[in-house]
């Protein structure tokens, strides 16, 4: 009953969303303009939020870092051994679906539970995870999936390129700004700290809304073996990737590493249909966040359970 309560606000939130669209009572543009608002607004509030308020050498813990990174690039160089090396796929696609299997929806599955379970150092381990994703994971997959598509000798054009795009993202933006407010030990005006809290509040429910609202209308059709692959090695290997890396570079702060295995085990990033269409895989990487994410209920219950049975 106790991981029920924990799982059950969450999904019931997504599924209002689902409910909403599918009742027409919101539209697809509607629930885009509330996902560019949790990403462009509310997620970099949390962040700031986050980090100003705790000293850097706090949060910028060198074991989880490496857990979390080395456990997601063991995912990722997993998957393409799968998909590139066994399976005998571009490597374009090949790093598309690795990028499915070792990426986690940090934001907007990942924190709401994490923040259920572990309070508000949760919004560290977001932060923590969100640097490894933005600056280790996506421009190694993205750079991979472009090489395997553009002419030799563009590599360092794409990296140029990827990089680029990150440093102009309001979440990279959030965390820069949040570690130098922390080293600098400058505090937010009263006003201004109550505005950026707001808006972080905001973030976890109209995330959930927006997924569920996302996923209706998405259809797993004839790519079940692949799909199916994607899902699982997200939902379970990648979780036991970082578990097994934790082993390695333990931490004192058990709150922390729990924050990082559960967001490790959230379905892949909801944008992950979005990065698939420049590569014509937005219907496999839209099929695989439907399976990822309904079957995510089961096991983040499961991980909940044996969180809190090892606690």
């Amino acid at each position: 009953m106790a991981v029920l309560a924990i799982t059950a606000p969450i999904f019931l939130l997504m599924a209002l969303g689902w409910l909403a669209a599918r009742g027409a009572i919101v539209q697809a543009e509607h629930i885009r303009g509330m996902g560019r608002f949790v990403i462009n607004f509310a997620l970099p509030a949390l962040i700031i939020h986050a980090l100003s308020e705790q000293p850097l050498d706090e949060m910028f813990n060198g074991h989880y870092l490496l857990a979390y990174g080395l456990g997601s690039l063991a995912t990722l160089a997993l998957g393409l051994a799968l998909t590139f090396g066994l399976q005998r796929r571009r490597l374009d696609h090949a790093a598309i679906e690795a990028l499915g299997m070792a990426t986690a929806n940090s934001g907007f599955i990942g924190y709401p539970v994490a923040a259920m379970v572990i309070g508000q150092s949760a919004g560290i381990a977001l932060a923590l995870c969100m640097l490894v994703e933005n600056m280790l994971m996506l421009p190694i997959c993205l750079t991979l999936a472009e090489s395997g598509r553009q002419q030799q000798g563009s590599l360092i054009r794409t990296l140029t390129a990827t990089f680029s795009r990150l440093g102009r993202t309001p979440v990279f933006i959030a965390i820069i700004g949040g570690a130098l407010l922390s080293l600098s030990g400058i505090r937010l005006p009263g006003w201004l700290s109550q505005a950026v809290d707001m808006l972080a509040s905001a973030s976890a429910p109209v995330a959930l809304f927006v997924i569920g609202g996302t996923l209706y209308g998405l259809k797993v059709r004839g790519m079940y073996r692949r799909v199916g692959q994607i899902a699982l090695a997200k939902l379970i290997l990648h979780p036991l990737m970082v578990l097994l890396f934790f082993q390695l570079f333990p931490l004192e702060d058990t709150a922390l590493m729990t924050g990082a295995l559960l967001i490790a085990g959230a379905p892949m990033l909801s944008i992950y249909p979005i990065f698939g269409a420049r590569f014509a895989m937005d219907g496999l990487c839209a099929a695989a966040l439907l399976t990822a994410t309904v079957a995510s209920f089961f096991t983040l219950s499961v991980a909940l359970w044996l969180l809190g049975a090892a606690s």
